[in-house]
């Protein structure tokens, strides 16, 4: 039995190498020219194209929820005029990064990590590197771009989206006012709030193109094997995308001093 535990400790830790030298490899690459522009921009549009329309769907529930169930303990406990920024602060901080990075990994993540991997089983990989091309900027580098801009842009769509749809659903069905929830708002949030807000989104982009690349890279073997990949695709960058937040979280929180009345 430690036998056994050691050995996958051991395949644990060289995973985790692999996956290491593959992000400073998508890091060392990006500056070498010649830079894949027209490879970029179309993987810029098909994330886009994947993930707008669920990211909307998916931030106007997601900030009703949290509007309604803030109204409701605020009331309880009777500071209804603080549901804005509870409200906003939860939405642009922690709902916002981790929406956007859940359609990023399932959906835009799982498709790069099925054509990579359909590429592997091919052997276009192995072509590639015969004739002296590096599929890492080739390939990996504009997809791992993509996601951390795409990332960015839906960041930003599901704050506004996720804002006015908590502000819709608390002022119209819970009778709250429309100037104490944006006095609120504007009393506690603070600059910062949006760029940890960011901040995730780029870093979730980044985890979520790398683990898609390289589980697509190193599929188990076969169509079964890709499918596989994919799957694993998305379970690993969930578990990581969630320890990343509560790091990030914690030193946002110890760095940043929360903004007083």
């Amino acid at each position: 039995m430690n036998t056994r535990t050691d050995i996958a400790v051991v395949r644990g830790l060289r995973q985790v190498g692999r996956v290491t030298t593959l992000a400073w490899d998508v890091v060392r690459f990006t500056p070498r020219r010649p830079f894949q522009t027209r490879e970029f921009i179309q993987q810029c549009w098909f994330f886009a194209s994947v993930t707008i329309l669920p990211t909307a769907l998916v931030a106007i529930p997601f900030g009703a929820v949290i509007a309604l169930q803030l109204g409701s303990l605020t009331q309880q406990i009777g500071a209804q005029s603080f549901i804005g920024a509870a409200s906003a602060l939860a939405i642009v901080q922690q709902a916002a990064p981790l929406i956007t990075a859940l359609l990023v990994a399932g959906a835009g993540g799982s498709a790069v990590c099925a054509d990579i991997g359909s590429r592997t089983i091919r052997e276009e990989i192995d072509a590639m590197e015969v004739l002296g091309v590096s599929p890492i900027q080739r390939l990996i580098v504009p997809r791992v771009l993509a996601a951390m801009v795409v990332a960015t842009l839906l960041n930003g769509l599901v704050s506004v989206v996720g804002v006015a749809g908590g502000y819709f659903f608390n002022v119209v069905l819970q009778g709250g006012t429309p100037g104490a929830y944006l006095s609120s708002f504007n009393a506690l949030a603070q600059l910062p709030d949006l760029w940890i807000s960011t901040i995730k989104a780029v870093i979730y982009g980044f985890v979520a193109g790398i683990i898609a690349a390289y589980r697509g890279l190193n599929p188990s073997g076969g169509p079964k094997g890709v499918g596989d990949a994919v799957n694993q695709t998305v379970v690993i960058t969930f578990l990581l995308l969630f320890a990343i937040n509560v790091v990030l979280t914690g030193i946002y929180l110890q760095i940043v001093p929360p903004k007083g009345l």
